[in-house]
């Protein structure tokens, strides 16, 4: 037996050119059976091109594909990449709302057809989630608009691991955790080493570098469209990780240090009691504080955001809010973006009033307001006409963060909103919030990355609907946060 691993697929030299955009510039990449290649680099660095074009979705400029050895450069196609087992779960979830879990499942596995194929697609898809996140809480009737975010991942990450009449050979897991809590995270990371291990082969994208580096035999840095850096993931820490994308790894303890546990003594800002609370805990924010709601996905925590955004519209619990709001949405194509328009008119419509003469909208605040917060927050584009699907995801979630931050809102919710997010502009995020608090402005942030406790000047643990535990900043600890988390809630 030969002791070269077998390549699955080769990349060659592939460019691929928007306009004046040099999205891939003379990119080589091979992945062989056998190994989980991690990939990493900023919002724009061209890490999704690139997997758009492995997967067929999107056609090089220049290059070659090789697939086992054979270059099938010429009419290499979504169904090309499908025949050799190629799968991508991408960052933007391909599901389709409207259908079932089991009738999404049929989509991609055209072998489940004939008398019953709803039943064998339902058993399938289900068998999947079992292996890979057990307790997954899904059914293979739930309708897939009904589902949370996180759940919709399970489901597409299951879809593409499941195996009818082509094996899975190869997949591609485009921020695969972004939506999904640290439990169910360490279950999908679990199973990809052991799909690995079997012979399977995946690549893995995301901004959490320390489950590349936990996760990934060999990591691949890109910057502008080119690979920087290359070599085994023993071979990284987190900060020369940092280092290779082009940014400088900072210890940001000092600058959460300042924002120690603190309670005002005055009126809040938002007081909010979840209707499943039996006890006399209320979720309580003063002007300047930043409070985390954590705890497993689903538990309540963006129930009591939209509640609050809706002053106890929704029936979720008693609400009383003070001053204007603004929402920075986690899921970023049902909530926040408008897809239709500008990234001028997407960062600017919170923000109407201000942008006003007389009873019309001032273009030239609009786009000033928006060349502004381009630069402060680093958004990735020529333009702020262009269209905001023209952007990477990760820089269509600053967009969002720039919609709430230039607005006149008092208190600003945050569902998971570093989403997808490069590791560089979320220290300059973190810090435009710890300005923004000492100015007054009060953040409630629902965060699925238990890093980002530490920003907190308390937070609510979620579970089953109730807050089940208010920890302040000097006893905020991760044990602390997984036991509220998973221990029975007490009646």
């Amino acid at each position: 037996m030969s002791g070269t691993p077998e390549n699955i697929v080769r990349l060659d030299g592939v460019e691929k050119h928007f306009g004046a955009v040099r999205a891939l510039d003379g990119v080589d990449l091979a992945v062989n059976a056998g190994e989980c290649v991690g990939l990493v680099g900023h919002n724009g660095a061209g890490k999704s091109t690139l997997m758009n074009v492995l997967s067929g979705t999107t056609a090089p400029g220049a290059g070659v594909i090789s697939l086992r050895g054979v270059d099938v450069t010429r009419g290499y196609s979504v169904a090309t990449a499908t025949t050799a087992g190629i799968r991508c779960v991408f960052q933007e979830l391909s599901l389709c709302p409207n259908l079932t879990v089991a009738e999404n499942a049929r989509i991609m596995h055209s072998a489940l057809s004939g008398f019953g194929w709803r039943r064998r697609a339902g058993a399938l898809i289900i068998d999947q989630l079992d292996r890979i996140f057990p307790g997954h809480g899904i059914a293979a009737g739930d309708n897939v608009g009904d589902l949370s975010i996180a759940r919709r991942q399970m489901v597409e990450i299951a879809r593409a691991f499941s195996v009818t009449d082509t094996a899975a050979a190869l997949v591609i897991l485009d921020e695969p955790t972004s939506s999904l809590d640290a439990h169910v995270a360490a279950q999908l990371l679990a199973f990809v080493r052991d799909f690995v291990a079997a012979g399977g082969s995946c690549i893995l994208i995301s901004h959490l570098l320390g489950e590349i580096i936990d996760t990934a035999d060999r990591i691949i840095v890109m910057r502008d469209g080119k690979v920087v850096a290359e070599r085994a993931g023993s071979g990284f820490t987190r900060d020369s990780l940092v280092a290779a994308m082009g940014s400088v790894a900072k210890d940001d303890a000092a600058g959460r240090a300042a924002f120690a546990s603190k309670r005002e003594s005055g009126a809040p800002r938002v007081r909010a009691k979840p209707k499943a609370q039996t006890d006399g805990r209320d979720l309580v924010a003063h002007p300047g504080e930043i409070v985390g709601l954590a705890g497993l996905d689903g538990h309540g925590q963006k129930a009591m955001l939209l509640a609050i955004m809706g002053e106890g519209e929704t029936g979720q619990g008693d609400v009383t809010v003070t001053g204007p709001l603004a929402l920075v949405a986690g899921d970023r194509q049902n909530d926040g973006i408008f897809p239709l328009w500008s990234i001028a008119r997407n960062t600017g419509i919170r923000s109407l009033r201000a942008l006003r003469t007389g009873f019309l909208i001032d273009r030239k605040k609009e786009d000033a307001l928006a060349e502004e917060w381009r630069e402060r927050i680093g958004i990735r584009t020529p333009d702020v006409h262009n269209n905001i699907l023209s952007l990477s995801g990760g820089n269509q979630q600053k967009a969002l963060f720039a919609r709430a931050l230039a607005s006149d809102a008092e208190t600003v919710l945050m569902d998971d909103p570093m989403r997808g997010v490069d590791v560089g502009t979320k220290q300059e995020v973190y810090g435009m919030i710890r300005e923004e608090a000492k100015g007054g402005r009060t953040f409630i942030w629902y965060t699925t990355e238990m890093d980002e406790l530490d920003h907190c000047d308390h937070v609510y643990v979620f579970r089953d609907g109730r807050i089940v535990a208010d920890l302040p900043r000097s006893e905020l600890t991760e044990e602390k946060v997984l036991h509220s988390s998973f221990e029975e809630a007490k009646s």
